[in-house]
């Protein structure tokens, strides 16, 4: 009898691997029924940390999107199934315990049946709570081995950690394969040592087709013992996304293995709804090479799934860099310049950082710091004159323990700086902290949602959920929608009349927008010298300073956003303050980490230059002295 292959749909991660932003939930409900309608999908992906910020970032309460979304394969029993990071729930940073088990409780509630759970460093320990915390809420967990290829990363080393995981009480396991460089051979080794063991545990491989091994590698699990498979489907499958299932049908289906039949009609009415989706908003996020295949990702390794974030990541500090290069009379680069430059800085600090598998958040942090070396090497700095607090973290062990030795020069450095190494449970440097969120929501009088729902939601992603409550993240996003709209429009019509003067339809606009009965004024400018910004009526924004040499001044070292405090328990520099060179003046968030930015100089502060969420640039000045 032939052995059955079951296809799992992963429609949240084909947005998420292409581009910035995920459908809104008018959109996954208008599309949910032809998912269903194809017939050959038992799983299908359907929340997790993207799914839920996205919807925050669109203004929507993701728990209701949660609710709507699963509820229609719930009522056609086609399991759902979210992804989750350990110690780092559904969000880039480590979370205490109490909010963790209640994530489990509510997502369970919400409708979610199975809880795919990740730790970017494969420690045990941080893997241990997911296992418990799940069983306990009364999800089906299914542990993952995320998959990187190293010298210490083995056949051996995935083999004893699926045995670990299972012996702590994990349903299943997956082969989260985040960049799709497993080799195909490699990968099939470790599925026919689990399955030789543990027959009765069921094996889900993930893979990503950017680099090229993916459908070799689905054939390999296969005939490993493997009983699921993630796909995708066009317009989104392929590229750094994930492999099409009519493929995979019928690759597995020639290889004589049973395998579902899909509904063409309604595989079509999907694809055309993903086509629509684009069209309506979604594609002015997606780069055009992240729908390339491309084996230059063989060496970097880095992921599928962070490939939108990276090219957005990649073009705005290119801007800034060439701004750097041009004012002293440099060539500028290129974007193809700079995303080969970083792939080689990948590739030449990943070993001296121990080895972190390449996915979320160490992925953001290994190439993040790969940036940032570059940047400043570029400008003939040196590398390591920046890294992250979060990244520090990763580095002396307090997002759990590095599968590989850490080069002697970073050990020196940390030294050097202060940190000291940790090598206990990274959750115990978390501590339970439900409660503070509990008074906030009494304290601003918010209903705390079915099943306590709107309290997971604040205490899992806090900035992201009170933006969402006072109406400034939709604001920001219908800005940003409105500059994407406005810059492609001006673009179509330069192409078609290249030798005209520029139209009077490129003169700036004002929208409009109100967003829980507060009033936004929007401007939005076409062309390459002015961008759109969002504004509410009381007040006109400040104009960013500018580098005068009148007074000493502290500049940005990199664009993002310049945060004073980066938590409660620091205090904001203010007016009248002296501080010492080297002290700390505040954070610039970029690239979804937290760089502490110190001052070069000693002085009074005579002025704060910007306030708290402000968006600066490169060499913006950030605080005057005296």
């Amino acid at each position: 009898m032939a052995k059955e292959i079951k296809f799992s749909l992963l429609y949240r991660d084909m947005w998420q691997s292409s581009g910035k932003y995920v459908p809104r939930v008018d959109q996954l409900l208008k599309v949910a029924p032809a998912i269903i309608d194809m017939g050959c999908f038992a799983r299908v992906e359907t929340n997790g940390g993207g799914f839920e910020q996205i919807n925050l970032l669109f203004g929507e309460n993701p728990n209701i999107a949660n609710r709507k979304w699963t509820q229609p394969f719930n009522d056609a029993g086609i399991q759902t199934h979210m992804l989750e990071r350990a110690l780092n729930g559904i969000r880039m940073s480590p979370v205490p315990a109490d909010v963790r088990k209640l994530m489990y409780k509510v997502k369970k509630l919400q409708g979610t049946d199975i809880a795919r759970s990740f730790c970017g460093l494969n420690d045990p320990r941080n893997l241990e709570g997911s296992i418990k915390y799940a069983k306990e809420g009364g999800m089906i967990s299914q542990a993952a081995l995320s998959l990187t290829i190293s010298k210490v990363h083995t056949v051996e080393y995935y083999t004893n950690l699926a045995d670990t995981l299972i012996e702590m009480g994990a349903d299943e396991i997956c082969i989260k394969d985040m960049a799709g460089i497993g080799r195909p051979a490699f990968i099939g080794k470790i599925v026919k040592n689990i399955k030789d063991k543990h027959p009765n545990i069921p094996v889900e491989y993930h893979g990503h087709s950017g680099p090229g091994f993916s459908m070799a590698t689905i054939l390999e699990v296969a005939r490993a013992g493997a009983e699921y498979v993630d796909v995708a489907m066009e317009p989104l499958s392929w590229g750094t996304g994930h492999a099409d299932v009519l493929a995979v049908q019928g690759m597995l289906k020639d290889a004589g293995f049973k395998v579902p039949d899909i509904n063409m009609k309604a595989y079509m009415e999907v694809r055309a709804l993903t086509q629509e989706f684009i069209d309506d908003f979604l594609g002015y996020y997606i780069n055009p090479k992240n729908r390339l295949m491309n084996s230059l990702l063989i060496g970097s390794g880095l992921p599928g799934g962070m490939m939108g974030s990276l090219m957005a990541d990649l073009e705005n500090n290119l801007s800034s860099l060439n701004k750097w290069l041009s004012k002293r009379g440099k060539k500028e680069l290129t974007q193809d310049d700079l995303l080969i430059k970083l792939f080689n800085e990948v590739e030449h600090i990943w070993p001296m950082l121990g080895y972190p598998p390449l996915v979320t958040p160490f992925s953001q942090y290994v190439k993040n710091l790969a940036l940032m070396n570059v940047i400043q090497l570029e400008k003939g700095g040196e590398r390591w004159s920046m890294i992250a607090d979060n990244i520090w973290d990763m580095i002396i062990g307090k997002s759990g323990k590095l599968p590989g030795e850490l080069a002697p020069e970073i050990i020196k450095l940390a030294k050097e700086q202060g940190h000291e190494f940790y090598t206990g449970n990274p959750q115990d440097l978390y501590p339970d902290n439900l409660d503070s969120f509990r008074e906030e929501m009494k304290k601003n009088n918010w209903d705390f949602g079915q099943d306590d729902e709107e309290l997971f939601e604040l205490a899992m992603h806090p900035e992201q959920y009170r933006a969402y409550k006072s109406g400034k993240a939709k604001a920001d996003f219908e800005a940003e929608l409105a500059e994407k709209r406005g810059i492609t429009q001006a673009s179509a019509n330069q192409t078609s009349s290249a030798s005209a003067s520029l139209p009077t339809s490129f003169e700036p606009k004002s929208l409009n927008i109100e967003v829980n009965g507060e009033k936004y004024v929007v401007n939005v400018s076409y062309g390459d010298v002015q961008t759109a910004t969002s504004q509410t009526n009381e007040s006109s924004p400040k104009p960013a300073p500018v580098a005068s040499g009148d007074m000493k001044e502290v500049t940005a070292p990199l664009e993002g956003k310049f945060f004073l405090t980066k938590d409660s328990t620091e205090k904001a520099i203010k007016e009248g303050d002296v501080i010492k060179e080297g002290d700390l003046i505040g954070y610039i968030e970029s690239m979804k980490t937290y760089n502490a930015i110190s001052s070069d100089k000693a002085g009074t502060v005579v002025e704060v230059c910007f306030s708290n969420g402000a968006a600066v640039e490169e060499d913006d000045v950030l605080i005057k002295l005296q």
